[in-house]
């Protein structure tokens, strides 16, 4: 009796889980995402950097410098820097394949203040073969306006590897690029300050009028009326209520958790290249029959050889010969009713046993007839 008492509350608290697990899904809309996912704060971005350096102690793996002659001039002026002096002759007897010139590229992230690191990427300049095992020599990053505002160095970490010889080569992913994580130093911090009366102005990172509306009318369920308006398909102004007496930064992470619910527009993208196909869940189409078969042409060439029988006279002769054949596939008119969903479409069209590349045939030929109530986007 106490075992079957312990089952009854154990079947009680899942009965109570899956209710709440229920209700909380219920609760939230399918179709909802936070502010901070789908809209940024203008102002509030990051700038891009860029320097040129050198890697050295690659194991034989580096730039030719009878080829790569920026890689020759850079050894050059590092080695002044550094006070030393070489002569030509000595410079040409070098050997120099252990070095590489790299091109280094970052992002500095907004509110970023010097002494904060930041990740880097390296990538081979010249004919180096492979960056494993290499040392990113102390290199300064530059944004748009020529100024420093970074400056990198440390080891690579490259994640690939790359052997063989002469007749054979083995690679995983590719060596000529690593990372290196912390790898850059900031040294200056791009000025921003948020506006200290409040009016914040958010852009969508995919603009849409219906988007943007049900943003505004999100902010001032929360906030209260006229807290935020659309200006655009884009934009969305937004005030500071008095109850957070200035307390911006609270604001903002009270502003961007609120979740909107996102409307987007009726596509299709398809990839002729690798045979992909992304249909969107909005995209309807009219009713229209489609049929879809293949034609294949098999052409195969012989040659029928006739020669003469043991010791008897002649001459052994080569005809050639040509065989065509044609094979159609069955063609299935499947008839797709006005109005059907994107779960309808895709079991229509497998239905007539079509491939990705016969889909993107089918969707090419729908959208020609007027009947795709959607964008067709190929790439």
């Amino acid at each position: 009796m106490l075992f079957k008492v312990t089952m009854d509350k154990r079947q009680q608290l899942i009965i109570l889980f899956l209710t709440a697990l229920l209700l909380l899904l219920a609760s939230v809309s399918p179709r909802a995402a936070r502010i901070k996912d789908i809209a940024d704060l203008e102002g509030v971005r990051s700038n891009q950097l860029l320097g040129y350096g050198l890697v050295i102690g690659l194991n034989g793996t580096g730039d030719d410098i009878k080829k790569s002659v920026f890689t020759k001039q850079a050894m050059i002026n590092m080695i002044k820097r550094l006070g030393l002096s070489i002569t030509p002759d000595v410079f040409r007897r070098m050997k120099t394949d252990n070095v590489a010139a790299v091109m280094v590229t970052a992002e500095l992230p907004p509110f970023a203040r010097p002494g904060s690191r930041i990740d880097i990427m390296v990538s081979s300049m010249g004919d180096a073969t492979s960056l494993s095992g290499g040392t990113l020599l102390m290199t300064p990053l530059k944004g748009a306006d020529g100024k420093t505002y970074a400056v990198a160095q440390g080891p690579l970490a490259v994640g690939s590897i790359a052997f063989g010889g002469k007749a054979a080569k083995v690679q995983k992913n590719f060596p000529t690029a690593g990372r290196i994580a912390g790898g850059a130093l900031v040294e200056r911090a791009v000025n921003y300050h948020l506006p200290p009366s409040g009016d914040l102005l958010y852009q969508l990172r995919t603009t849409d009028f219906t988007t943007a509306a049900h943003m505004a009318e999100a902010i001032n369920r929360r906030f209260g009326p006229n807290t935020a308006h659309s200006i655009d398909s884009g934009s969305v102004k937004v005030l500071m209520p008095q109850d957070y007496d200035a307390d911006l930064v609270t604001f903002i992470s009270d502003l961007e958790n609120i979740d909107v619910r996102i409307d987007t527009p009726a596509r299709i993208v398809v990839n002729e290249r690798t045979g992909t196909i992304v249909m969107g869940k909005d995209v309807r189409i009219s009713k229209v029959a489609v049929s879809h078969g293949n034609l294949n042409l098999i052409i195969a060439e012989s040659t029928v050889v006739s020669q003469p029988n043991p010791l008897a006279a002649g001459q052994t002769v080569t005809t050639p010969q040509t065989t065509i054949e044609a094979v159609e596939d069955e063609g299935n008119l499947v008839v797709l009713e006005m109005g059907v969903s994107i779960n309808e479409i895709a079991k229509a069209l497998n239905a007539i046993g079509a491939t990705p590349r016969d889909l993107i045939a089918i969707f090419q030929a729908i959208k020609a007839a007027g009947a795709l109530q959607g964008e067709l986007i190929i790439l």
